[in-house]
C-alpha cells in the first residue's frame, strides 16, 4: 500500500513558508524521534538549504523512542553541514527551556534588541510543533490535537531575549516516494486517518515489531514470537484480548487499533521503526516504481515489434 496525503490548506502553507525563509535566521525542523528520517520533509530541507539557513533537529518523543537508534540518529544528523541536533520531549519542560540558548549558540550574529534572532518552526503534523511552541512560551499560543493538522495558519511569537518565533502549519510533501516511509509516518500518526487502512498499517508494524522488538510483544501481549507472521501477531491481539465478530470471528480491525494504540502511547515500550542503518538498507534495495511514460514507452516498443 502506497499511502499519500497532502491536503489542500498544505499547498498554501508551503508557499508562506517559503516566502518567510528569506527573513528567518534559523530553521528548527521538528521530528518524530521514532522515525526521524521518514518524518523529515524534503521540501523544509531543500527550501533551507536553498536560502543556506542553518537548522536545528529535534528529534522530539524521544521518551518514546530507543534510545540506542537516538543516539545512533543524532551522531548522524549532527555530522552533516549547518546541522545542529538534539533529542527531547516536549513534554518535559526543562529539556525544553534549553532552546533557546542554543539557537543563539548557532546564530550568534543575532539575538540583539536591534536584531533579534528571527526562529521558524517547522514539521510534519503531529510531531508536536504545537507542543513545543507552548512550552517554549510558556502558555497556550498554539492549538494541541492527537490529529494531524490541527495547525493551519502561520503566526508569529514573541519568546523574549531577543528571539522571534514563526510558527508554521504542519507540512507534509505531495508525493512520499517510499512506500515504507509512508506506512512508518501513518503508524506513526502523522498522516489523517481517512488516508490509511489501519488494518494495513498495524500488520507492516507487527512485522518490524517482530524482527527488531519481539521481547515487547511478548511482555504486553503474551505472544511467542516463534512461527507467527505480521497477520498472526495482530490476530493474537485479538484473541488475547477477546476481540470477537458477531459469529465468533476475531475482530481483526479493533486488534488493529489496539497495536497501534499501544505503539504511539508508548504502552508497548520504546521503539523506533528506522535507523540509519536500516535507512541506508532501504535506499539501497529500492527500485522506483515505472512512471506511466515508461509503460507508455514500452507498450510503443512491443507494437511496433
Amino acid at each position: 500500500m502506497s499511502i499519500q496525503w497532502f491536503p489542500g490548506h498544505m499547498n498554501a502553507a508551503r508557499k508562506k513558508a517559503a516566502e518567510s525563509m528569506e527573513k528567518v535566521d534559523l530553521v528548527i525542523e521538528v521530528l518524530d524521534a521514532r522515525v526521524p528520517q521518514a518524518s523529515s520533509n524534503p521540501m523544509i530541507e531543500a527550501l533551507r538549504r536553498a536560502r543556506q539557513r542553518p537548522c536545528l533537529k529535534i528529534l522530539n518523543k524521544s521518551d518514546l523512542a530507543d534510545p540506542q537508534a537516538t543516539r545512533a540518529w543524532l551522531a548522524h544528523y549532527s555530522a552533516q553541514p549547518q546541522v545542529h541536533a538534539i533529542a527531547l520531549s516536549c513534554r518535559k519542560p526543562a529539556e525544553v527551556a534549553k532552546i533557546p540558548d542554543l539557537c543563539i549558540k548557532i546564530a550568534p550574529h543575532r539575538g540583539t534588541p536591534l536584531k533579534p534572532l528571527r526562529v521558524m518552526i517547522m514539521g510534519i503534523p503531529n510531531v508536536g510543533k504545537s507542543t513545543l511552541m507552548n512550552a517554549l512560551l510558556k502558555k497556550r499560543v498554539a492549538k494541541v490535537g492527537d490529529e494531524p493538522a490541527v495547525t493551519k495558519t502561520q503566526q508569529r511569537l514573541y519568546l523574549g531575549n531577543n528571539v522571534v518565533l514563526i510558527d508554521t502549519p504542519g507540512l507534509m510533501w505531495p508525493k512520499i516516494e517510499h512506500p515504507t516511509d509512508g506506512l512508518m509516518l501513518a503508524a506513526s500518526h502523522a498522516i489523517g486517518v481517512n488516508a490509511i487502512i489501519e488494518e494495513e498499517v498495524s500488520t507492516f508494524l507487527a512485522g518490524i515489531l517482530l524482527q527488531r522488538y519481539p521481547a515487547l510483544l511478548a511482555a504486553r501481549y503474551g505472544i511467542k514470537p516463534e512461527g507467527v507472521d505480521d497477520v498472526g501477531v495482530v490476530e493474537a491481539i485479538a484473541l488475547r484480548r477477546g476481540y470477537r465478530l458477531k459469529g465468533g470471528d476475531v475482530d481483526f480491525e479493533k486488534a488493529a487499533h489496539t497495536l497501534l494504540q499501544d505503539y504511539r502511547s508508548g504502552a508497548l515500550g520504546r521503539i523506533s521503526l528506522e535507523s540509519p542503518e536500516s535507512r541506508i538498507a532501504l535506499l539501497a534495495s529500492y527500485v522506483p516504481p515505472v512512471s506511466l511514460a515508461e509503460i507508455q514507452e514500452i507498450v510503443e516498443e512491443q507494437e511496433e515489434e
